[in-house]
């Protein structure tokens, strides 16, 4: 099974796997979202979303710095209409301080999510990847923002259109806090997500996958699967602890993550 974050493949034998890769491709030139690729592949194919994945990220020049866990929670499953987790890669473009303003041009149909970010200090890559091992595996955690961002018209998506779009990867914040995971423990986490003062989502650690460090141990066991294992020094996102909310142009977005502290982004008007 291809990777999604091997090197660089711009090929594939099958030809509706590469008109898919290329529909979403011409996003990313045109910035103007296309029609879903379910007409392509299946909209339950799982393997081939994924080749679709690793053929759209292959015109991405900056660096891989991580994974993003995506509909870890029962409320955006619900909201997105599937009813599993997902990942994707990111990538070193991605990535915006704490407090940074993001330009809102950059963005298709923005959505923001309150996350944990696990940052490794060691491979996850042999032996059983259960909750253990992966504890061990994290270096500290902070709170986190990802702006997910449909390359989808109106994020009309199934499962294999979000996989294939790189699990609906846009942006990412992370805070300044640091915590290792003797000072913090995810599955407690309160969060609390604002927009311009307003409380739009509400959530905790529990909602996701039961716990973050579910994810975690998820996401090392599907990337070894897919034959490209987490490794040290790469950023993992956790998926989010409740609802995702839209972002207006202009709008600020503070994520409240209990003992971990907060994180802002603010957006620019145009």
């Amino acid at each position: 099974m291809s990777s999604p974050t091997s090197a660089p493949d711009r090929t594939d034998r099958d030809p509706a796997i590469a008109a898919a890769a290329q529909r979403l491709s011409s996003v990313l030139a045109n910035r103007r979202p296309c029609a879903p690729i379910r007409d392509l592949i299946a909209a339950d194919d799982i393997e081939s979303a994924y080749r679709v994945q690793t053929l759209f990220n292959a015109d991405r020049t900056a660096a891989v710095v991580g994974r993003k866990v995506g509909a870890t929670s029962v409320a955006v499953q619900t909201q997105l209409g599937v009813d599993q987790p997902d990942f994707g890669v990111l990538f070193a473009d991605m990535a915006f301080g704490d407090g940074e303003t993001i330009p809102m041009g950059t963005l298709l149909q923005p959505k923001a999510e309150a996350e944990v970010a696990f940052m490794l200090k060691s491979d996850l890559a042999d032996g059983d990847l259960d909750i253990e091992q992966c504890r061990a595996a994290i270096d500290y955690a902070a709170p986190a923002l990802e702006i997910v961002d449909s390359r989808i018209t109106g994020w009309d998506i199934t499962f294999a259109d979000t996989v294939a779009d790189n699990a609906s990867a846009g942006l990412y914040v992370v805070g300044d806090a640091r915590r290792t995971l003797d000072e913090y423990s995810p599955v407690d986490s309160t969060m609390t997500m604002t927009i311009d003062g307003e409380v739009v989502s509400e959530g905790n650690g529990a909602a996701c996958l039961g716990d973050p460090l579910n994810v975690v141990a998820w996401l090392a066991r599907r990337a070894r699967q897919f034959g490209e294992p987490l490794r040290a020094g790469q950023l993992i996102l956790s998926g989010a602890l409740g609802p995702m909310r839209p972002i207006a142009p202009g709008a600020t977005v503070t994520a409240e993550i209990g003992e971990l502290g907060s994180v802002t982004a603010h957006f620019t008007s145009n």
